[in-house]
């Protein structure tokens, strides 16, 4: 599979031969939906919470007699079917939401979601990818100067200087290899990978 080499302009200036099982893999939407839901089921806390009859605030005084009202038999206010009464399934705060998924289901997921970006022209390979100062001007500068504007860059390892001048762009995310996801790369229009990042991506994911 080749991959598009983009100069600093962010015009192709050559092409890098990359795995086909990684950048060349056939695409399976519900293998793709599969890996997107369950990262982000994972990533969930569960730290909602509701009270049950037992937590809400109420009294243990009976509303009306049990007989001679003409209306249903009452007991206390903390009934489910009352306003302001507890729930009759409480969601807990230690609800768990993960979801089983095999490493081999994640990587044929991964190496999906990438061949179908290659396949779109939304991914592209540069030699290197750097600020001088940890700016977001100059950052914003360098992505102006490609053409880019909603962009994940891949590096191969961590840029202080690059993550720090990301922080204050919304529509920009750097992310070393082993931090990027499947939700950030389904995210994101175009995709900017350094070619150091492809050779990581083809040892960690293939």
């Amino acid at each position: 599979m080749e991959l598009k080499l983009l100069n600093e302009q962010g015009q192709p200036a050559a092409t890098l031969q990359a795995s086909d099982a990684l950048f060349g893999r056939e695409y399976n939407e519900s293998l793709i939906h599969q890996v997107v839901v369950a990262y982000m089921a994972n990533a969930r806390s569960g730290n909602r919470a509701q009270k049950g009859r037992d937590e809400v605030a109420h009294t243990t005084h009976k509303p009306w007699r049990q007989k001679g009202t003409g209306r249903a038999r009452s007991g206390m206010g903390s009934s489910p079917i009352w306003r302001g009464g507890g729930r009759a399934f409480p969601n807990s705060p230690d609800e768990n939401f993960s979801q089983k998924l095999n490493r081999k289901m994640y990587r044929a997921g991964v190496a999906a979601i990438l061949s179908q970006l290659a396949r779109e022209d939304r991914l592209s390979v540069v030699e290197s990818f750097s600020v001088e100062a940890p700016k977001t001007k100059l950052l914003s500068q360098k992505l102006k100067g490609m053409g880019l504007d909603s962009v994940l860059v891949i590096t191969d390892s961590f840029d202080e200087n690059l993550y720090l001048s990301s922080r204050n762009l919304p529509n920009v995310l750097v992310l070393e290899v082993s931090e990027a996801d499947p939700v950030s790369l389904v995210r994101f229009p175009k995709v900017l990978v350094t070619k150091g990042a492809v050779a990581k991506m083809e040892e960690i994911w293939q």
